[in-house]
């Protein structure tokens, strides 16, 4: 299984961009994907997830502000992201498991400005 991330960039605090993470797998629907980050320094954390039954569940730190979706078809999930903070500083990475895994993706860097 391999995933890749992108979207990832330089954006100012108040910005709103979208993550994408492509996955080489045969059957992507069958497959629980999420998100997290780590900042500078810091421990990975759990952002959000998308399971295959169509529930989503947030970190409260970004609840309200992004937004995971998925696309089965293009074996693809996506992250939105709105209203930036300079907190959400961060290399983001897309995970997928099912009876096996997780496996992770490579990361994408997202730096909010302020």
């Amino acid at each position: 299984v391999q995933l890749q991330a992108s979207g990832g960039g330089l954006v100012q605090a108040g910005g709103s961009p979208r993550l994408s993470c492509a996955a080489s797998v045969t059957i992507f629907s069958s497959y629980n994907v999420a998100w997290y980050r780590q900042a500078p320094g810091k421990q990975r954390e759990f952002v959000a997830a998308s399971t295959t039954g169509g529930t989503t569940n947030y970190a409260d730190s970004v609840k309200g502000r992004f937004t995971i979706s998925r696309d089965n078809a293009k074996k693809t999930v996506y992250l939105q992201m709105d209203s930036l903070k300079p907190e959400d500083t961060g290399v983001y990475f897309c995970s997928a498991a099912r009876f096996e895994g997780p496996y992770w993706g490579q990361g994408t860097l997202v730096t909010v400005s302020s």
